[in-house]
C-alpha cells in the first residue's frame, strides 16, 4: 500500500440488495458521515435515486427514472458524490466496504475481496438465495467501477463465529449436517458487535469485562448472548427464519408444521416459503407489521393485534431468560434497530415480570426518545437495561478501514 492509500481516510460502505442500493461515505479520521443515499427500484420504470449530502448544506436531491442495473446504479451515486466534491476518484477514498449477509464458517473477519473470495461468497448461495446473489452483484459492480481500491467484505453471520459447537450444532445426523452445511450461523452480526461494544462503552468498562443480552427489533429481529465481547449464542440459524417473531417471520416453528402443510394443505415448498418468510409473523397473526400501528389498535380495543402483541413480547421474555440462563451473569439487557429503539411499551413488557432477575425499567427514563445510548433502568436496578441505537454502516466502515489501514477506529 502506498504512503498516499495509508493517509486516505474515506470509506464507502455499501449495501446491495436485490433491487436497492444503500450508501454512506464515512470519513473514519473524523468519524462522520459526508453523505447518505438510495437507489431503489433498480430495472424498473420508477426507479428513484435519493441523496443526502451532510457536508456544505446543500440539501436532500432526488432523481427519478429508470435504472436498468445496479452498473447504472453505482454511476449515478458516484454522479451525486461527484457533485459534492466527493468523487469516487478521490485520493481520500480508502476503500469499499460491502455488507455481505453469509460468509458461511469460512469468513470470521471483514475479508479483502478477491476472485477465490468471490468464489466462495457463490458457493453460498443455497444457504442465502435472496441476498448473497444482490452482495455478489453489489461487489462485481463497485469493482468493475474502482478496479485499483480495495474492497472488502464485512458478514452478517462473522460475529457469531465464535459460538461454541453445542451452541451452532443442530441436533441432527452429523453427517447430512455437515455435507450440506446446516447449522447455526446468525445474522444482524454487525449490529450486535456494534451495539454490544457500545453498551460496554455506556457502562464504563471494556467489552471483556461485560455480558450483554442484545435484543435487535426491527422488521427482522434477533437475539444474542454476548460473553466478554464475543457472542456465545443468537436466535438466528441457518437462515433469518428462526427466533423471534417478526413483521413477517414466523420464527421459532414446529419444523413438522412444513410436513403438516405439504400433506393437509397441498402446500409447495415455495408456498411454504413464502407463508413462513412472508405472511406470517406480525403481519400473520394481524395483519400489521408496524408496531406504531399496532399499538395504535391495541389502544381502540382490538383484540387481534392485542394477541399479535402478546405472542410478541411472551418469544422475547422467553429469549432473555434462556440467554440469562446461558450467560450465568449479565451486566445489561439492550434495546437497538428501529423497534427496539422507539417503542418503549415493547421494553417495557418485555422486561416486566422479570424483577427477580435484577431487571426493570423506570417508566419516565423508558419514555424519553434520543438518539443517544442510555440506560432506562432505576439507579438500583441489580442489571442495566439500555437503548442504543444501532449502526451498521458505521461498523462496517469501521472493520473496512481496520483491515486495510492498518489502524483501528474508535
Amino acid at each position: 500500500m502506498t504512503a498516499a492509500a495509508r493517509d486516505a481516510s474515506r470509506v464507502l460502505v455499501l449495501n446491495s440488495g436485490s433491487s436497492s442500493v444503500k450508501y454512506q461515505l464515512l470519513d473514519m479520521r473524523e468519524g462522520s458521515r459526508l453523505a447518505v443515499g438510495l437507489v431503489e427500484r433498480i430495472g424498473e420504470e420508477t426507479s428513484r435515486l435519493v441523496h443526502t449530502p451532510l457536508v456544505g448544506g446543500t440539501g436532500q436531491r432526488e432523481r427519478s427514472g429508470a435504472v436498468p442495473d445496479h452498473a447504472a446504479a453505482l454511476k449515478a451515486v458516484a454522479e451525486e458524490l461527484d457533485g459534492d466534491g466527493l468523487g469516487l476518484d478521490s485520493p481520500e477514498l480508502a476503500a469499499i466496504g460491502h455488507r455481505v449477509v453469509h460468509g458461511g464458517l469460512r469468513f470470521t473477519e471483514p475479508t479483502l475481496i478477491d476472485e477465490e473470495v468471490l468464489a466462495e461468497i457463490e458457493r453460498l448461495v443455497p444457504v442465502a438465495p435472496l441476498h448473497n446473489p444482490a452482495n455478489l452483484l453489489g461487489i462485481r459492480t463497485a469493482q468493475a467501477l474502482r478496479p485499483d481500491l480495495p474492497q472488502v467484505a464485512v458478514f452478517d453471520t462473522a460475529f457469531h463465529a465464535t459460538m461454541p459447537e453445542y451452541a451452532a450444532r443442530y441436533a441432527i445426523d452429523v453427517t447430512t449436517a455437515d455435507a450440506h452445511r446446516i447449522r447455526r450461523y446468525g445474522f444482524h452480526g454487525t449490529s450486535h458487535a456494534y451495539v454490544s461494544r457500545r453498551t460496554a462503552e455506556l457502562l464504563g468498562k471494556s467489552p471483556e469485562e461485560v455480558n450483554v443480552i442484545v435484543l435487535h427489533l426491527g422488521n427482522g429481529a434477533s437475539a444474542s448472548a454476548v460473553r466478554g465481547g464475543r457472542c456465545v449464542d443468537t436466535s438466528m440459524g441457518l437462515t433469518p427464519l428462526e427466533g423471534l417473531v417478526m413483521g413477517t417471520r414466523s420464527g421459532d416453528i414446529d419444523p413438522a408444521v412444513t410436513f403438516h402443510l405439504k400433506r393437509v394443505a397441498g402446500m409447495s415448498e415455495d408456498d411454504v416459503d413464502v407463508l413462513l418468510n412472508k405472511k406470517s409473523g406480525l403481519v400473520g397473526l394481524c395483519g400489521d407489521n408496524d408496531m406504531r400501528e399496532i399499538r395504535r389498535r391495541i389502544d381502540a380495543g382490538d383484540q387481534q393485534a392485542l394477541l399479535a402483541f402478546e405472542i410478541y413480547i411472551h418469544r422475547l421474555k422467553k429469549y432473555i431468560g434462556a440467554y440469562y440462563a446461558v450467560l450465568g451473569r449479565v451486566d445489561a439487557v439492550v434495546f437497538t434497530a428501529g423497534v427496539g429503539e422507539n417503542a418503549a411499551p415493547v421494553r417495557e413488557a418485555a422486561i416486566t415480570g422479570l424483577e427477580e432477575l435484577g431487571l426493570a425499567v423506570d417508566g419516565d427514563l423508558n419514555a424519553v426518545r434520543s438518539g443517544e445510548p442510555r440506560l432506562i433502568s432505576p439507579a438500583h436496578a441489580r442489571v442495566a437495561v439500555a437503548v442504543v441505537p444501532t449502526d451498521e454502516e458505521l461498523e462496517i466502515a469501521r472493520q473496512t478501514y481496520a483491515l486495510v489501514s492498518g489502524r483501528e477506529y474508535d
